[in-house]
């Protein structure tokens, strides 16, 4: 089985930590709004690389996160004057109600940033003994310049990113590049007692910390969109590393983007659709089945004729299969059953071969 590494920028023959176990974590959703159509997309992706894993044999430890601590969540919950974690508490009920309606099956473990804080402050203080972060007035930052491996996901140097950066200036970082770990608390926002004062995570050290806890140092399979690859993967893998002195993960997946007239379908420039409209509109494994026709790195433009498109060509397959199960059923006890079982038992497993052949190939489900 070879899977395309976006570390490498290779495809690559899966080789895990331990033979036919697979540790796989799997950026999660920001609680502040129903999932789109481009939210549903990895949840599609990496439930079918599970279930495959499982399929050809493998012994799956699937984790997937809720960021429900994060700047979008405090502006939602203040725009509709709810408490931040209620406003994250519903759409983790809304998301579970999603995924559900879509057959993705749940994750071995959801963690959530809000339980995790002590873990959480645990790895920052251990970072700053390390030299790969420092205070100011109550902030905490990861000082990049310290880790030398900083661009090996996204393939960018330092200098490259300074020139293109568009980070708020902050005279009081080391480097325009540091990002924060640690946020010294705002009135009206939600914080947590710390060594440095009251406050909240980043972003970025959310995910270190949970990957850690729940599957060990190092990961086979880190996974999300293409749009985490910088700078949340690349941050992932800075503080993860620069803390346990290992391996983050040893293969990193995306998958592209859904695109709307071939721009990326997101909530900020408001070109989505909700997954609930659509799965109002079509039944679940007609959207499982759209998803699937692309593969998963490449962009898929979304329109209904697609969706349409999707319906019919997964109609025509359960057509084979129920005229195969009628065939099958007709000449049960003729002379003709052993004959016409053996041939069909021929078709299937060429069938299963060919199938294994793309699936083994990066997931290529396009052509399985």
């Amino acid at each position: 089985m070879r899977v395309y590494n976006t570390l490498t920028k290779s495809k690559e023959v899966l080789n895990t930590l331990e033979p036919q176990k697979v540790k796989m974590y799997v950026c999660g959703p920001t609680t502040y709004n129903y999932i789109h159509l481009g939210n549903a997309r990895p949840l599609v992706v990496f439930d079918i690389i599970r279930r495959y894993l499982k399929y050809r044999g493998y012994q799956v430890t699937y984790v997937q996160n809720f960021t429900d601590v994060d700047d979008k969540i405090i502006a939602r919950s203040q725009e509709e004057g709810v408490n931040a974690a209620e406003l994250a508490e519903k759409y983790i009920g809304e998301f579970f109600r999603d995924a559900d309606a879509l057959g993705v099956m749940r994750a071995d473990t959801h963690p959530r940033v809000s339980d995790h804080m002590p873990d959480i402050i645990k790895v920052i203080e251990g970072l700053i003994e390390k030299g790969y972060a420092y205070e100011v007035e109550g902030d905490i930052y990861y000082r990049v310049n310290a880790f030398d491996k900083y661009g090996c996901l996204s393939g960018r140097s330092l200098d490259e990113m300074r020139a293109g950066a568009r980070v708020e200036v902050d005279e009081r970082k080391e480097s325009p590049m540091d990002f924060a770990l640690w946020k010294q608390a705002k009135p009206g926002e939600p914080s947590w007692d710390s060594p440095w004062g009251q406050g909240r995570p980043g972003w970025h050290i959310e995910c270190s910390v949970m990957a850690m806890k729940y599957l060990g140092d190092t990961v086979d399979i880190h996974g999300g969109g293409a749009d985490l690859v910088f700078p949340h993967h690349e941050n992932e893998i800075a503080q993860s590393e620069a803390y346990t002195g290992e391996p983050f993960a040893n293969y990193w997946i995306h998958n592209g983007f859904i695109t709307i007239n071939k721009e990326k379908m997101s909530k900020s420039l408001g070109n989505f659709f909700l997954l609930r409209d659509i799965l109002d509109r079509y039944p679940a494994d007609v959207v499982r089945f759209y998803l699937g026709t692309t593969h998963y790195r490449s962009p898929l433009d979304f329109d209904d004729g697609k969706l349409e498109e999707a319906a019919r060509a997964l109609g025509r397959l359960k057509n084979v299969l129920r005229r195969m199960d009628e065939s099958v059923s007709v000449q049960a006890g003729t002379e003709e059953t052993d004959e016409k079982g053996q041939e069909l038992l021929a078709v299937l497993k060429r069938l299963e071969h060919e199938f294994m052949a793309a699936m083994d190939d990066d997931f290529n489900t396009a052509r399985a």
